[in-house]
């Protein structure tokens, strides 16, 4: 039998192990915590003369492999996401006659305009970005932007009305 500052010092040892086997931090804290409380309860198992390293690890490889393989046989075999995915339908009609809509404005907008737009309000970046990107001043980026959005505007009203 073994006390439980023996097990203390194995501690770090078990940490690392932990970490290869499971290449996540929250993971191998959680094998950790797992491999203490189990050795602390099967301590009238451990025989004299055994390294507390080895069986402690021998615990921890053991939970590891159970884990993965519950993992394996149900987070694969029952998760809804493959299902969600298959499942999944095109957009109503009417956001399909928006989109193409947007897209027949848009091919009606001056290249600059397209590209500020795109830029900004389709990839996401910022007016700092584009300014570098276009090699043109932030107020520049603003008033294009601005007019862009009121000739899109227009075009998509005038489309409307049509």
């Amino acid at each position: 039998m073994f006390n439980n500052q023996e097990l203390t010092t194995e501690v770090s040892g078990l940490k690392n192990f932990a970490r290869r086997l499971t290449q996540n931090n929250h993971d191998a804290e959680d094998l950790l915590q797992y491999t203490l409380l189990r050795a602390i309860e099967k301590k009238h198992l451990f025989q004299e003369n055994t390294d507390l390293f080895k069986w402690t690890s021998k615990i921890m490889y053991n939970q590891f492999v159970s884990d993965y393989r519950r993992k394996a046989k149900f987070e694969t075999k029952y998760d809804p996401e493959s299902y969600l995915e298959a499942e999944s339908i095109e957009a109503p009609q009417d956001k399909q006659i928006e989109l193409q809509s947007v897209n027949e404005a848009m091919s009606r907008l001056s290249h600059e305009h397209q590209e500020i737009l795109i830029l900004i309000c389709v990839q996401g970046m910022s007016y700092q970005e584009v300014s570098e990107f276009l090699n043109i001043a932030i107020g520049t980026v603003r008033s294009r932007l601005s007019r862009a959005r009121e000739n899109l505007q227009q075009q998509l009203e005038t489309t409307a009305a049509n």
